[in-house]
């Protein structure tokens, strides 16, 4: 279990280290190091996701670990309330940002090993704090530093936690 404390609440944030175990794994490695420690949630799109774990407040970007191998064909979808892991174009680049689903994205699930197919990685969901990813995506947002849908009031993880 880890928990993101952040200017919003609490998210509390159950792994799947049996379907997706290289991801988790990684996932928990940067809580552990304090790595997600004031980085905050840089794109947020009400009705799709929000997502974080790679900027500071003032949009710098941390530098990240090597990449990890996609896990999306563990056939767990994209459904509102699981977490992601956020990746480039190549399918296995996922590194050390994630994304919450607030919707159903049935379009990112696995469907083939190809570079369009490959999917997004569920590796947990919420299990406690959907109320504060709900206020989360509804703030405002704006273009910041080279990107959109950033928010005009930084929606700030405080510290992540590895719950016993």
């Amino acid at each position: 279990m880890i928990s993101l404390h952040t200017n919003y609440g609490v998210i509390k944030l159950q792994l799947f280290a049996d379907k997706a175990p290289v991801t988790a794994e990684n996932f928990t490695n940067y809580v552990k190091e304090g790595f997600y420690d004031n980085t905050i949630f840089h794109r947020v799109i009400d009705g799709f996701m929000i997502q974080g774990g790679g900027f500071t407040a003032d949009m710098n970007q941390k530098t990240a670990k090597a990449p990890i191998k996609n896990e999306a064909n563990n056939n767990v979808a994209n459904k509102k309330g699981t977490i992601a892991m956020a990746r480039t174009n190549d399918p296995h680049s996922a590194s050390n940002q994630f994304f919450i689903n607030v919707g159903d994205n049935d379009f990112l699930n696995h469907s083939s090993e190809t570079s369009a197919g490959w999917g997004y990685c569920v590796f947990g969901e919420v299990v406690e704090g959907m109320d504060v990813v709900d206020s989360i995506k509804k703030v405002a947002t704006t273009h910041s530093h080279g990107h959109a849908d950033v928010p005009v009031k930084p929606v700030i993880i405080e510290k992540a936690v590895l719950e016993a």
